[in-house]
């Protein structure tokens, strides 16, 4: 019996998508992170323990992951709520990817900001 989409997220695009979210945001390998001014000024202890609180993330519900992609979060570190978000582009950062599923073409950019700086 084939595995079902929920074991192989090769047979689900949403799944596949999600794989591919949740491997980037917790090695922060296979695209580019992003981190906004409001970030970079952080003491140094504090913005390593934000990037460990990215990384750790796991608490996706309807509400933050209405789309079941695992593409953003907010995290509270030093008393300050911080957001984060995945996005898809194209292999030259020019648009959007044309299959976000697809990592052939395909760069998936994270963006850590304070929430003040949405």
């Amino acid at each position: 019996m084939p595995p079902s989409s929920i074991d192989d997220p090769r047979g689900d695009p949403v799944a596949r998508v999600r794989a591919l979210n949740d491997a980037f945001r917790r090695s922060f390998a296979g695209g580019q992170v992003v981190e906004t001014p409001g970030v970079v000024e952080l003491a140094e202890a504090d913005r390593i323990a934000l990037l460990l609180a990215v990384r750790r993330f796991s608490s996706f519900d309807p509400n933050n992951d209405p789309y079941g992609e695992h593409d953003f979060g907010a995290v509270e570190v030093g008393g300050e709520r911080f957001f984060w978000k995945i996005d898809a582009y194209d292999r030259a950062l020019l648009g959007g990817s044309p299959n976000p599923a697809d990592p052939a073409v395909t760069t998936r950019v994270l963006t850590i900001m304070r929430a003040d700086e949405y």
